[in-house]
């Protein structure tokens, strides 16, 4: 009997991102303009590109085994799925994003309490609504389609809530952070039935380990080298490394080899230092996993 896991591969802004990582992590998915349905070189999975806004949806539905999207819109569909991990992809950001409760910078409003009976902007109507009745504050909460900041600017909302990450863009337009609903960052979601089905977690649990083994690599880069015996205590102590350097004997040599992992901004500082010390034939490698 054969398997197949369906996987839903976000598009829009973290489309291109996640086939990245999955080519790191061994597989070569491929999107065409005209079709909703990437392919794959691995048998056992099906793809589809699917809005993040309706992933976990379609994931709780089990039109889907798993997918990745935002934590922010499985919260705000109230989707009953298991979330597998986060996967903070650093070439999209390493801040988590933010919802934020924003007025304008000289709105007497100093708290969500102040917003009783007001109308407030948001793509995320579903999460503001909970929020807010949570709390028992009476608000209007009215669907964004977009351009959602010129809304309180022009004064056709009280308020907006706002998906932000530093809040330059916020202030630059004269508006005032009230306060922060929600972080969010990607997480790997599954359909509870699917993941409770043996051959389809443990594929689950394999693109899991493969993808944030591939996160995990980003920024990071193998370093290698050969150095004079005197000098390895003085080198291996100046290295970064995840446990400690690899230090082997080259044949018929009093030199040895060194081997470390380190990020790649360090590299620029540290490569001068081991010339100094003495280090020779210093390579440097990409790394596509690290488990």
């Amino acid at each position: 009997m054969s398997h197949i896991l369906n996987f839903g591969i976000p598009k829009g802004s973290l489309e291109n991102a996640t086939v990245d990582l999955f080519k790191k992590a061994g597989w070569q998915i491929s999107i065409s303009s005209r079709s909703y349905f990437p392919g794959v070189d691995d048998a056992e999975m099906n793809c589809k590109l699917i809005r993040p806004q309706e992933m976990g949806r379609y994931v709780e539905r089990a039109t889907i085994d798993a997918g990745i999207a935002g934590r922010d819109w499985v919260r705000e569909n109230e989707a009953d799925v298991v979330e597998v991990c986060e996967m903070v992809y650093s070439k999209v950001s390493r801040r988590p994003a933010r919802w934020v409760l924003v007025v304008n910078g000289d709105s007497a409003v100093k708290g969500p309490e102040d917003l009783r009976g007001a109308t407030i902007s948001t793509e995320l109507v579903g999460f503001t609504k909970r929020y807010f009745a949570e709390r028992n504050i009476p608000v209007n909460v009215e669907f964004s389609w977009g351009a959602t900041e010129a809304k309180v600017v022009d004064g056709l909302c009280d308020a907006i809530v706002e998906v932000t990450e530093t809040g330059s863009t916020i202030k630059a337009n004269g508006l005032r952070i009230v306060c922060e609903l929600m972080e969010s960052v990607p997480v790997l979601l599954a359909n509870r039935a699917s993941w409770a089905d043996p051959w389809k977690r443990e594929k689950i649990e394999q693109i899991a380990t493969l993808l944030k083994s591939s996160l995990a690599a980003e920024g990071m880069v193998g370093l290698k080298m050969n150095a004079p015996a005197d000098k390895v205590e003085l080198i291996t102590r100046m290295l970064p490394s995840l446990k400690t350097p690899t230090v082997s004997h080259l044949y018929n040599s009093d030199w040895l080899s060194i081997e470390s992992i380190l990020s790649e901004k360090e590299v620029r500082q540290i490569v001068p230092e081991l010339i100094k010390l003495g280090a020779q034939g210093i390579i440097e490698y990409p790394l596509n996993k690290i488990i």
